[in-house]
């Protein structure tokens, strides 16, 4: 059948790959399985009791919840009669809930549980276009979810012309979903998403999926682009669906899933490693001389060059006395790992490599719905995020910055033409506000506009690509790079604090809290030779001269990261201002204390 709308996805599968269990998700120790058939039908009856309730094309429905079979019964009932989905993090504040709900006009808002419900509640009450609030968990007292599904369920034979009418209604370029923006200043906008533009996206993003995939599990928050893409891309490719039952449980999952592939942010990979890499260093002689020797083989693996019989003979060595372990630990299956949402150190994609969990690092934004580019498998060439798709073209501007045009690209910004104006030139190009460079038709990414900097001795620095480097370190979680105007490159490290207390046990460190040891002599030194070791493989002007360390870890919740894991650096220099300010010699006073 031809696909031309985001339903269009799931009457597919059930056409051509009807499963028993194509949906699964783990609750309170207990696995749920999930036909096509019956989210088709569940989709249906949400649909019809959404026409009883007076639901009509264009009207929005928010929902705030994490990964679920539910999730897909929410969004195709309501896209295929032309309402709009407007899915929302389920961990952002007070403020931003309130500006996404009211902005985007929303008139039902879903939300899965008990304590979202409880915070988001008093919120949604005061926002007068909610007219109704729903909860997928079952609360005493709250109107649930299934209660949507009995009102269609009931009028099935009252609305099925209505139905039927209304699907056909829905075009290719009509409003799918309204995506806010994670943003790491102000508040998000609101990315306009048509059909066309998630349709276009999985089609041409297929060709990067193993043709003997077969089993998918998911994680990253179903509202965010690139996991809603990936989850319909599992659809229309028949690939059955696992939701994680969390972020803490996610290793557990995958061990006792065992999936073909599956999509994360860079983070993930980088504390993976992490965690692999302690364990190396907790080892005992040869184990641990075999360990970190592996390390140095599949850390110059490139499958896009012949390394030669020797190097070959190496690996196979490597794979078979270290590398072996890394795949059990993500259940022995894994066929490839898609990375998106940031830059991933090349490092680790030739690592992962090596160990035979390819890594295919893409490109892309909320806007282009949201792959531009693309590794693929046989082909995957480390510190590029692969080739164009398609249907994608890309140009480089003077500046370097990378412009973009496709069907997957956005039509604007919701109730915001200024800014679309300021995104999508009067020829058609959107300005993604980063750097890169096209070779032939494989693109790497060099950095962002608004973030390059320059140091008074005229020197530009990519804070990007320094602190990517830096993360190399395992003692290093986060790092915000910085020097706009100063006369050398300084930076506010997070160290990676688990990885430190065990350093700090093994070298007889005593200490009560992190604001002690990171005063620490030995924990300073330390980090002054991380920094320098990786420093050696930065351009001059880009090496960090001073650094300070913080006590305490950043997170999405406490406000320095987005949800997506970005550095929101605006507040972080506001909160670090007296560190800041030591670093350039304009205080005495570190400002160790942390409010």
């Amino acid at each position: 059948m031809e696909i031309k709308r985001t339903f269009d996805f799931l009457d597919n599968a059930l056409e051509k790959f009807p499963k028993d269990d194509a949906f699964s998700v783990k609750r309170n120790g207990k696995l749920e399985k999930y036909s096509t058939q019956y989210i088709k039908e569940k989709a249906d009856m949400f649909s019809c009791g959404l026409i009883e309730l007076g639901f009509k094309k264009g009207d929005k429905i928010a929902t705030v919840s994490n990964n679920r079979p539910e999730w897909n019964i929410a969004d195709f009932g309501m896209e295929q009669i032309g309402v709009v989905h407007v899915p929302v993090y389920p961990t952002i504040g007070e403020t931003e809930y309130k500006h996404v709900l009211s902005h985007s006009d929303s008139k039902m808002l879903i939300i899965s549980s008990k304590e979202r419900y409880d915070f988001i509640n008093p919120i949604a009450k005061k926002t007068d276009n909610i007219k109704y609030i729903y909860t997928f968990d079952k609360i005493e007292g709250v109107p649930s979810f299934e209660e949507i599904l009995k009102l269609g369920e009931k009028n099935k034979e009252k609305h099925k012309d209505t139905l039927i009418k209304m699907r056909d209604d829905v075009k290719e370029d009509d409003l799918s979903s309204i995506i806010y923006t994670s943003g790491t200043t102000g508040l998000s906008k609101g990315v306009m998403m048509t059909h066309k533009n998630f349709v276009s996206n999985v089609i041409d993003s297929s060709v990067a999926v193993p043709k003997d995939a077969e089993l998918g599990i998911s994680f990253l928050p179903l509202n965010h682009v690139f996991e809603r893409m990936i989850n319909y891309l599992y659809i229309y490719l028949g690939i059955r669906v696992y939701y994680a039952e969390s972020m803490e449980t996610i290793i557990e999952n995958i061990q006792e899933v065992k999936p073909h592939l599956f999509a994360a942010v860079p983070r993930i990979f980088e504390k993976l490693y992490d965690k692999i890499y302690s364990k190396g260093l907790a080892l005992k002689g040869l184990k641990k001389a075999i360990f970190f020797w592996a390390l140095k083989v599949g850390e110059k693996y490139d499958e896009t060059k012949d390394m030669g019989a020797f190097y070959n003979f190496k690996l196979k060595i490597a794979n078979k006395l270290v590398f072996v372990k890394w795949r059990e630990a993500l259940g022995g299956r894994i066929k490839c790992v898609v990375s998106g949402g940031a830059a991933l150190q090349p490092r680790l994609a030739r690592v992962f490599g090596a160990a035979g969990i390819p890594v295919l690092e893409g490109y892309g934004l909320s806007e282009t719905a949201p792959v531009i580019a693309v590794n693929r498998l046989g082909n995957v060439r480390a510190g590029t995020v692969g080739e164009l798709l398609e249907t994608a073209q890309v140009k480089i501007a003077d500046n370097g910055e990378i412009l973009f045009k496709g069907p997957n690209l956005m039509p604007g910004y919701y109730k915001d033409p200024e800014k679309t104006k300021e995104a999508i030139d009067k020829d058609g190009w959107f300005h993604t506000g980063d750097t890169g460079e096209l070779d032939g038709r494989v693109l790497k990414i060099t950095g962002r506009t608004k973030e390059i900097f320059k140091l008074s001795t005229g020197k530009y620095v990519a804070p990007e690509l320094v602190e990517n480097k830096m993360k190399e370190s395992p003692f290093i979680e986060q790092i915000m790079v910085v020097g706009e105007g100063e006369k050398y490159t300084a930076a506010i490290i997070c160290p990676a604090f688990e990885h430190l207390h065990n350093w700090a046990a093994l070298h007889n460190i005593s200490f009560r809290e992190n604001y002690e040891l990171i005063k620490n002599e030995k924990v300073i030194k330390k980090f002054e030779d991380e920094v320098e070791r990786l420093n050696q493989k930065l351009d001059k002007a880009m090496r960090i001269k001073k650094f300070s360390l913080v006590c305490s870890e950043w997170t999405p919740e406490t406000g320095e990261l987005s949800p997506t894991l970005k550095l929101k650096r605006k507040i972080l220099i506001k909160k670090y201002k007296t560190k800041l300010d030591y670093l350039y010699g304009y205080t005495e006073d570190e400002g160790f204390i942390e409010h």
